[in-house]
């Protein structure tokens, strides 16, 4: 998928906000109690996601997570295909005052890759 300059710019600014996690340290933080937030569109959620994590799509983070996520110290895990919907979710959730919000780097792509070796 191509995306705009200004889209890309964005994404890449809150990656330098976030930190990110890798694909193989998921399953252990879930274990530990962490939530992976699904922040992809409905219709991808459906297609695949992991195993117990919500879903919010990005276009209703804001309005929506603190009622379905309502402690502000949950460790949350954003995550989308690859890097730019998690990166944008973890920096906006930091905003908001959750303070232990990370992304996986790589996305689903990564997890599931790893997954399939």
């Amino acid at each position: 998928m191509a995306y705009s300059d200004k889209f890309t710019a964005m994404a890449e600014a809150a990656r330098t906000r976030v930190s990110s996690v890798q694909a193989h340290e998921v399953d252990v933080l879930l274990a530990e109690g962490a939530v992976a937030l699904d922040i992809r569109d409905k219709e991808e959620h459906d297609i695949d996601h992991i195993a117990g994590s919500q879903h919010i799509s990005r276009g209703k983070l804001e309005m929506n997570v603190e009622e379905q996520i309502p402690n502000l110290d949950t460790p949350i895990i954003t995550y989308c295909n690859v890097n730019y919907r998690g990166a944008l979710s973890a920096d906006s959730l930091q905003a908001m005052g959750y303070s232990n919000t990370r992304y996986i780097e790589g996305g689903l792509k990564a997890y599931r890759a790893l997954q399939n070796k």
